[in-house]
């Protein structure tokens, strides 16, 4: 008896769907084209002391979490993520965004950092390299929660304008 066409395609579905799902795994890369890791300078000049409230103040309420750019507000929520107040923000880090004491692996460093690529956050215009820097630096110094003080002073740099 010679097998029909349908009988081989049926024998040979199990095989078709193995590779299939294989050749849709991420090959150490994450599934969103984002690197787990990038290289950052821990020595940049800060825009602030890096503490979580001048990250939360200066940086997360009111770039990434007003209702005017809306992606992080408590009505955005883009990724899960509000920054509508200071403990949700940080609680929202922590799960997943950002790797206390390695700026290098964390999420949010590897988002704000990539000036350019697709996936660049904020969209449109970049965080200032200052601002960025300080961003890198409270994540190295372990990512101290809210009215937490940085272990040592870092110098701060002024915004292009601030002069």
């Amino acid at each position: 008896m010679i097998p029909s066409t349908v009988q081989r395609m049926q024998a040979l579905w199990p095989t078709a769907r193995l590779v299939a799902a294989l050749a849709l795994l991420p090959l150490g890369c994450s599934s969103d084209g984002i690197p787990a890791c990038i290289t950052v300078d821990t020595r940049c000049a800060p825009l602030y002391a890096p503490t979580f409230d001048h990250v939360y103040s200066t940086t997360l309420k009111n770039t990434c979490g007003s209702d005017a750019v809306s992606c992080h507000s408590e009505r955005g929520r883009q990724g899960g993520v509000s920054f509508a107040n200071e403990s949700q923000a940080y609680s929202a880090l922590l799960e997943g965004q950002v790797e206390p004491g390695d700026p290098r692996c964390s999420r949010m460093v590897v988002i704000t950092s990539s000036v350019g690529a697709r996936y660049q956050m904020p969209p449109g215009d970049p965080l200032s390299p200052a601002e960025r820097c300080a961003l890198i630096q409270w994540v190295q110094i372990g990512a101290p929660g809210p009215s937490s003080s940085p272990p040592a002073l870092t110098p701060v740099a002024t915004r292009e304008g601030d002069l």
